[in-house]
């Protein structure tokens, strides 16, 4: 079970991760970075979010579901096949 948002341990992240399920693998590496920098800038809105303690901070990990992928792409019919096509 994923943890929430968690403004304290945000502010001691000392790695990020992103975890791309193997469903997920096929998408080009152009929208896997913009993704991905989406989700950096705002974990918040991860649907799957996960702090791990380490000795010096926390590690996030964010596994990228397809929920994310569409949020983030829009709701537009041209973004959302791109998102379900594989290349």
């Amino acid at each position: 079970m994923a943890n929430e948002y968690d403004p304290y341990r945000e502010a001691l992240v000392v790695e990020k991760i992103f975890l791309w399920p193997k469903e997920l693998d096929h998408h080009p590496e152009e929208l896997r970075r913009r993704v991905e920098h989406e989700l950096d800038a705002h974990p918040q809105h991860a649907e799957q979010l996960a702090y791990v303690r380490l000795p010096v901070g926390f590690r996030r990990e964010i596994t990228i579901t397809v929920n994310d992928i569409e949020r983030i792409l829009g709701t537009s019919d041209e973004t959302s096949e791109a998102a379900q096509t594989p290349v």
